[in-house]
């Protein structure tokens, strides 16, 4: 049995962020003497790194699912034990007074795809991502339009590159999601053309965070089963807790994100509390692959992710089971067992 079990999440809405703040992780543990650490108290190369490559095989990790196929692709031993679907304001960005609206306005126009020098460049899959479904709607394709490259250095603000390429004339459309980018958006007198939380087909928004998964080590699974079925106990008493919590998911939100109450108001939706139980039914399964998929066609995979075989669904399963029989509420002194780093906000938005 391990002495140590770690996570990492983005800086989004997750279960893992609610249970982290809540101190219900290191209660449940507590009595068999494990530790249970965020990924971010190690230092911030290592923990970049873990949390793109999943290497650590005490890891549990709630993030955007392009690193976590990226690294099932390269050959980690990951299972993937969960997925949520979690509404953040998905939107294409043009500038003030272009009077630019709808996806058939994306035709012809230059669309910023950012390139950053790391190991996995989400940001750029998010863009392409976001983009073909911006397009779709209107029946076209990224071929209808020019996508335009743009360089961003590194350690740049999220979205930053991309939202002084519009600015300055050198791109015509931006894509962005979740609460910074509102603020950024602000911050840049940007204009929305294309709102895809409006788009009925939800396929439309599939990207890094949509669907975004949970993802363990085999090694972990393999080890110690009931380590990971608790575990997701206490993720599913967490998503229960945040649906009867909403004023409270908020000011979590503003922690795990880094942003103000107006970006979080307006990037996740009246509602959006209620929606961060993991699920893995056939529907979120066939999101996923699309993903896979697209993720493949634009050279980010090293190998084809069978999507279904590599979900484990029994671990969830026995979770919704144990936490049905669990104490919804820790005592207040089970909360202050730990003191959760905030969420690596190197993975941006994912």
């Amino acid at each position: 049995m391990p002495d140590t079990l770690w996570f990492t999440r983005c800086p989004v809405p997750t279960a893992t962020g609610i249970a982290a703040d809540r101190g219900t992780l290191a209660a449940e543990f507590a009595p068999d003497g494990i530790a249970v650490r965020s990924l971010q108290d190690l230092p911030a190369e290592l923990a970049g790194d873990h949390h793109y490559t999943h290497a650590l095989p005490g890891l549990f990790r709630e993030g955007g699912n392009v690193p976590a196929l990226w690294a099932r692709s390269r050959g980690e031993r990951t299972r993937l034990i969960g997925l949520t679907w979690i509404e953040e304001r998905q939107v294409v960005l043009v500038r003030a007074g272009s009077g630019l609206r709808g996806p058939g306005a994306l035709r012809g126009l230059r669309l910023a795809i950012p390139r950053h020098e790391i190991a996995i460049d989400f940001w750029r899959a998010m863009a392409l991502a976001g983009f073909t479904g911006a397009l779709s709607p209107a029946g076209l394709t990224l071929a209808d339009a020019r996508p335009t490259e743009v360089p961003a250095p590194p350690g740049a603000a999220q979205w930053s590159a991309e939202l002084a390429a519009l600015r300055d004339g050198r791109v015509d459309a931006v894509y962005a999601k979740g609460a910074l980018a509102v603020e950024a958006a602000a911050a840049y007198g940007a204009e929305v053309a294309v709102e895809l939380d409006r788009v009925a087909d939800r396929r439309t928004r599939v990207n890094n965070g949509t669907p975004r998964p949970v993802t363990v080590h085999q090694d972990l699974l393999d080890e110690s089963p009931e380590l990971v079925v608790r575990f997701l106990a206490r993720l599913v008493e967490a998503a229960d807790w945040a649906a009867a919590n909403p004023a409270e998911v908020s000011r979590i939100l503003a922690t795990e994100t880094g942003a103000g109450p107006t970006g979080v108001a307006g990037a996740y939706a009246a509602g959006g509390h209620r929606t961060l139980h993991l699920d893995l039914s056939p529907d979120r399964l066939d999101l996923l692959a699309q993903q896979e998929r697209l993720l493949r066609a634009h050279g980010f995979l090293a190998a084809p992710v069978a999507v279904a075989d590599w979900a484990d669904p029994e671990p969830l399963r026995a979770a919704r089971a144990l936490a049905d029989r669990a104490v919804v509420d820790p005592a207040p002194a089970d909360r202050a067992v730990v003191d959760p780093a905030p969420a690596d906000r190197a993975d941006g938005p994912a």
